[in-house]
């Protein structure tokens, strides 16, 4: 949408590059703490509603130094460096700002969460950064849906048959579920679905649309030996420089424009205002 667009070129300045360092820093600094003084997060560091509206506003950023995994080491570890890795190239693709704005956007919603359910049921939901790291990766499959994880470290298993199993286990919580459960996924989630609703043109389902993309294709057929098929129009590197890379249309782009995965969300759209392809916004 073009709001967000118009906040990205005005605030991102001010994003944090490198986001996911300083959150597996906590991560590591609440795994020590869980360590060394169990029930102390608990007490004084968790996101508890109840104590938050009587002053203890600190909740609202130190619940997120409980660690994935718990107090299990090994499995703490491995989930740090996973989320990591998630969050890496989440930002590599993105861009820190809007990196920063999904990630904050579901800090926001896990206070919301358990505001909501204190206000609503007198009850204290103490959430750690569960639902968060889910919506990383719900995010990380949308965006490389068909990249390989090994699950228990033998079965290869694709990003995007993994997300619909998790969103098959929430689907079933919130219905079997009651009112707590059901605000504490929709909520902690949301920023999945808002920001995908904010950043994604959903013009690229019109008919029209999907005619201009398919009379393309057919044109690209037809071209003298060798030539290519794809080619990104920021950096120019066609599929003959690196097979495995993989090239999209930009439906918010004037044309049929095509990019690489690395400037396929950071360029800038050429319409008939600002008809350039030489450059990105990060």
């Amino acid at each position: 949408m073009k709001f967000f667009y118009n906040l990205e070129r005005k605030f991102r300045k001010y994003a944090i590059s490198n986001l996911m360092y300083y959150i597996i820093g906590l991560y590591g600094a609440g795994l020590v703490l869980e360590l060394v003084a169990p029930g102390f997060y608990l007490e004084y560091l968790s996101l508890n509603a109840k104590m938050i509206l009587r002053g203890q506003v600190w909740r609202i950023i130190t619940f997120m130094i409980y660690p994935p995994g718990g107090t299990n080491l090994f499995f703490s570890l491995i989930a740090m460096y996973l989320y990591y890795m998630l969050g890496q190239n989440l930002e590599r693709i993105w861009g820190a700002f809007r990196f920063n704005v999904y990630f904050f956007m579901g800090v926001i919603g896990h206070v919301a969460a358990a505001l909501i359910v204190y206000f609503l049921t007198g009850n204290v939901v103490f959430l750690t950064t569960e639902f968060l790291n889910y919506s990383l990766f719900f995010a990380f499959a949308a965006t490389f849906p068909d990249l390989e994880f090994l699950v228990f470290f033998v079965i290869p298993v694709k990003a995007k048959w993994l997300a619909v199993f998790n969103g098959v286990y929430f689907l079933y919580g919130f219905i079997a579920g009651g009112m707590t459960t059901r605000i504490t996924i929709v909520m902690s989630l949301l920023n999945f679905f808002i920001f995908f609703l904010l950043t994604r043109n959903v013009s690229r389902l019109n008919p029209k649309e999907i005619k201009r993309k398919n009379n393309f294709h057919k044109q690209m057929k037809i071209m003298p030996q060798g030539g290519t098929h794809h080619k990104c129009a920021v950096c120019g590197r066609t599929e003959k420089d690196s097979p495995n890379l993989d090239f999209r249309y930009c439906s918010k782009c004037e044309g049929s424009y095509e990019y690489c995965t690395d400037h396929l969300y950071t360029h800038q759209h050429v319409t008939s205002d600002n008809p350039t392809t030489d450059s990105t916004t990060n």
